[in-house]
């Protein structure tokens, strides 16, 4: 047993599911630039439906990189938030299975369930002081 001090403890697999975080922010960044050039580019579009869509994708990914930061500086209340971005994740994995889309499907439920394996397992548990 060590009386090493939680906010100090390496823990490898906090920072992977951090780094993993960042990647879905910048995901949800790539997305909401892409509906950005969509919302210039179509003539044809509800101009009220597709600015909400494209500023509901912003705010999303606002606020997974708020969570990714947050758990980077090892505040233990990000982490809650960060595993109900993983469940939204594997949702959304499950549907693009439904409609046919089994790669992107695959991958972002693989995706969901490494970084919450990450931040869930013992050594995060550690990291952040819960245990």
């Amino acid at each position: 047993m060590t009386s090493e001090n939680p906010v100090t403890t390496k823990a490898v697999t906090l920072e992977w599911g951090v780094r993993l975080l960042y990647l879905e922010a910048a995901g949800l960044a790539v997305l909401t630039t892409y509906l950005l050039v969509l919302d210039l580019t179509k003539g044809e579009i509800d101009v009220a439906i597709a600015a909400s869509l494209t500023v509901m994708a912003a705010l999303a990914a606002l606020a997974v990189f708020a969570v990714a930061r947050a758990l980077g500086r090892r505040r233990v209340r990000a982490r809650g938030p960060a595993v109900v971005v993983q469940l939204f994740l594997l949702a959304t994995g499950g549907f693009l299975i439904q409609i046919g889309m089994i790669w992107q499907g695959v991958g972002m439920l693989v995706l969901a369930a490494l970084t919450a394996a990450l931040i869930l397992v013992p050594p995060s548990s550690r990291a952040l002081g819960v245990d």
